[in-house]
């Protein structure tokens, strides 16, 4: 059975709340509720955001404490991340999770002042205090897979990779797609492009810029084409869909994903990054009393990163099966060690 992370289903929107009287009973929990701050291209980008949101939501749901959850606006600065875990502090939010390394700085400044609370940061283990978890993955694994997978699903013996702005964790996804991709075919053509250069730009929450690039590569030969790209990958998915070749989504299983229904049938998996998974296991933990604290790291032997199968599609492809399977064997087992440049 092909590797796959567990899908925590993504729903709903805006702020939300609810009664804290199982914690309250529990003993252990005396904080408000979760507080989760989105990263660019917010709530709705059926991508990175919205997987943090799903575990937000479970740990809401099943341990009945409250939560509150808030967009980030355009062209913000460090101070507006500050002012807004501050917010969530002040309000007694715990745990609060900054969604992105962005928050690096923001996280630094506020953990510090309010050291009661546990602090969560995603894609980002620069910040070490005892009140701060570094939230992690092995990003290149799972692209490692995708790697396998479209080499495996190509008829052109030629791939595309887009990432949504060049900075060395996407670098991560791009050198683990490369090395799977040439695991199968070491002469395999790979078109590679970053949508910009700056978050700033737009590169994580463009679908326009992401579509361009789709189609440049398509046009150019491409037959798969896997992305990194935040929201803007929603216009990667589209274009390739429209073109009738084969996608590739990430960190969410993008096949599930109801914005991007229509399109659905040409995604052919998805390289996942078990955020809701490690945002609802910071949330339990502190909970019980117990809070997370250090780099915590996803990888394919935890279930932290993986490979979506929900195509149908995909299934009955057996040899791309049995490839990726092994793919994920292999690295587990430590037979194979994937780049991250």
């Amino acid at each position: 059975m092909t590797a796959t992370v567990i899908a925590l289903a993504a729903a709903g929107c805006g702020e939300s709340s609810s009664s804290s009287s199982t914690a309250e009973a529990s003993g252990k929990y005396s904080g408000k509720g979760i507080g989760l701050a989105y990263d660019i291209g917010g709530k709705g980008d059926q991508s990175f955001n919205d997987a943090a949101f799903s575990g937000f939501q479970k740990a809401e749901q099943e341990f009945k404490i409250g939560g509150r959850d808030v967009e980030p606006s355009d062209n913000e600065s460090t101070a507006d991340k500050v002012q807004r875990l501050e917010q969530l502090a002040k309000a007694g939010y715990n745990p609060i999770v900054g969604v992105g390394f962005v928050y690096a700085p923001a996280v630094k400044e506020v953990s510090a002042k309010y050291p009661k609370i546990t602090f969560g940061i995603i894609d980002d283990d620069t910040v070490q205090s005892k009140n701060v978890a570094d939230l992690v993955f092995h990003e290149e694994q799972s692209s490692y897979l995708a790697g396998v997978a479209a080499a495996k699903a190509t008829k052109k013996n030629h791939i595309g990779f887009i990432g949504g702005v060049d900075i060395p964790l996407i670098h991560k996804f791009e050198a683990g797609f490369t090395q799977g991709a040439k695991s199968v075919n070491p002469g395999i053509k790979i078109e590679s492009q970053y949508l910009t250069q700056t978050a700033q730009e737009g590169g994580f929450s463009s679908p326009d810029k992401g579509e361009d690039a789709a189609n440049g590569q398509i046009e150019a030969g491409a037959d798969v084409v896997y992305h990194a790209a935040g929201l803007s990958g929603q216009g990667v998915i589209k274009a390739a869909a429209q073109h009738k070749v084969w996608a590739i989504g990430v960190d969410s299983d993008q096949y599930r994903q109801s914005a991007l229904g229509q399109y659905k049938d040409w995604i052919l998996g998805s390289a996942l990054k078990n955020v809701g998974g490690a945002v609802y296991e910071l949330a339990k933990s502190v909970y019980q009393g117990k809070p997370l604290s250090g780099t915590v790291r996803g990888s394919l032997a935890n279930d932290g990163v993986g490979f979506a199968d929900s195509n149908p599609k995909y299934q009955a492809m057996k040899d791309v099966v049995g490839a990726v399977d092994k793919a994920r064997q292999d690295i587990v087992n430590g037979k194979v060690t994937v780049n991250t440049k």
